[in-house]
């Protein structure tokens, strides 16, 4: 197997990436936690001698803007990792199995469950990897702490993850952050902080020639939106009937499926999202979880359909606030999605912002609240 650098080196020199400064350090900070671990869990292991970081002892944080190269950087970190006890999972689906293990352990008995779970995760397990790192609700800011404490500093598990914010801007302005807040020392005292913002927008680039509204409905608009779904996420075409799928929790001990979920990247129905009764904490979930969401199956909204189209206008409403891009197959341009009926007149801002959000501008922004 190639070692992490070797792989990344020859990605420049194929012209799948531009040289990056930012991207090279980080690679090298990976492998060097890969070479530290190797020799800890295999110390025969002839492994090229390096120069040792042991202030990153603990793993890494890769974090920045959107399309900078972290997933990739952390997809390389796991694949090359030589190791059997790996793990690579998106964080939000991580918190989903850490609630229910802790349900299952306070069943069993009295007492603090954390330990007994952070057990139960790190057996057989020295390579932990998440991708987008987001803390959206109290439920899990405060179990984290003594979570990965546990994992990390107990256990001996390695994380690497990735994230848009930077450490100390996690969970901010959340309920009761203060108990939280030991959880970005731990983080800082544990990780190494690489902060990825260069110059080069690498989401951007896979999406330039893509048309993000697509009319009328059928196989055309569905096939160019698959299109868009696998450039975005690197998933390969072929192997379509294995793309992930997750149930995200919007409040209330409720979730929503989410039929389709990778690297940032949602495919919902518009039925789902908007024939169904939901509210704004529903889309308020959806767009601080995925940088861009694909609607498929968007119809003329008729007169008698006003909560359909109250609901998708709460949805682009908040898709909105976040920056999130909006992927569409739909029976007609925006004008004339919904021309009449109770709340048209409402109806014209989000006319007005689905507009902006093709706009090659709007495109640039990075994921999170303007």
């Amino acid at each position: 197997m190639s070692t992490l650098l070797a792989r990344y080196e020859a990605l420049i020199a194929g012209g799948e990436l531009r040289p990056d400064p930012a991207q090279t350090d980080a690679a090298r900070i990976l492998q060097d936690i890969q070479d530290r671990l190797v020799a800890q869990v295999l110390p025969r292991w002839r492994w090229p001698a390096r120069r040792r970081r042991r202030e990153h002892a603990g793993g890494a944080y890769l974090w920045g803007g959107v399309g900078r190269g972290k997933s990739m950087l952390m997809d390389l970190y796991h694949q090359t990792l030589p190791l059997a006890g790996k793990r690579r999972v998106h964080f939000h689906a991580f918190m989903q199995e850490v609630h229910a293990l802790l349900r299952q352990e306070r069943a069993k008995a009295a007492g603090d469950p954390i330990p007994a779970v952070a057990r139960r995760i790190a057996d057989g397990l020295h390579s932990l990897a998440f991708d987008e790192m987001i803390v959206t609700n109290s439920a899990d800011a405060m179990i984290m702490s003594r979570l990965f404490r546990a994992l990390m500093v107990e256990e001996q598990v390695t994380v690497v993850t990735t994230s848009n914010r930077a450490p100390g801007d996690l969970y901010k302005d959340g309920l009761n952050r203060e108990h939280f807040l030991p959880f970005i020392d731990l983080l800082e005292q544990r990780l190494a902080i690489v902060e990825l913002n260069g110059q080069v927008d690498y989401r951007l680039a896979r999406m330039a020639g893509l048309t993000v509204w697509h009319t009328p409905l059928g196989d055309a608009a569905t096939q160019r939106v698959r299109e868009a779904f696998f450039r975005l996420t690197d998933f390969a075409p072929e192997d379509a009937a294995h793309v992930p799928s997750e149930d995200l929790p919007v409040g209330g001990g409720r979730s929503l499926h989410v039929p389709k979920s990778l690297k940032g990247v949602a495919v919902f129905s518009f039925r789902r999202l908007c024939g169904e009764p939901r509210g704004a904490p529903d889309y308020l979930a959806v767009a601080r979880t995925f940088h861009t969401v694909i609607v498929v199956g968007i119809p003329h909204l008729t007169p008698d359909m006003r909560n359909e189209a109250a609901r998708f206008t709460a949805l682009v409403d908040a898709l909105y606030e976040y920056r999130v891009k909006l992927f569409a197959t739909a029976a007609a341009e925006p004008d004339d999605l919904y021309p009449s009926g109770d709340g048209t007149f409402e109806f014209a801002r989000t006319v007005s912002r689905l507009h902006e959000m093709r706009s090659d501008a709007y495109l640039a922004l990075g994921h999170g609240s303007g």
